[in-house]
């Protein structure tokens, strides 16, 4: 069976762009269920209460803030808006999070471990790269 593409799709540039896209808004949905799924159940709380007991000052305004990043960042990458700086920022909370939980959990989120740094590792490595296909070159101001 032969796949043939829309002409729409048919040059590698129009391919990449395409796939790219479809990469930002997955993200921007895997971004979103985090931050909204903890504000939807009373999550920011219980967040702000690890923060505090790792020693970070004023936890719960950290949970809330990583919260609003999450949602307010999902929106802009949907958007397509200053998505370089929201990738870089939501890589560092999810670094964060692995040097907080994860890394001692293991690598794997299931299966032979629980809570591993897998995941994680893999949203990084695409908000990162999302992120460097939209930084702007000198050549293109």
């Amino acid at each position: 069976m032969k796949l043939t593409l829309p002409r729409s799709l048919s040059s590698p540039l129009a391919r990449s762009t395409f796939a790219w896209l479809i990469l930002r808004v997955l993200l921007s949905a895997l971004v979103a269920a985090h931050g909204w799924a903890r504000l939807i159940a009373g999550g920011v709380p219980p967040f702000g209460e690890f923060l505090n007991a790792q020693g970070f000052p004023a936890g719960f305004y950290f949970a809330a803030l990583v919260t609003a990043i999450e949602i307010t960042g999902s929106i802009f990458l949907l958007l397509g808006r200053v998505v370089a700086p929201v990738c870089a920022i939501l890589a560092f909370i999810y670094a964060m999070g692995i040097a907080l939980v994860h890394a001692q959990e293991g690598w794997f989120v299931v299966g032979l471990g629980r809570n591993g740094s897998e995941y994680s590792v893999l949203l990084i490595v695409c908000l990162l790269l999302t992120g460097l296909q939209h930084v702007r070159s000198k050549d293109e101001d």
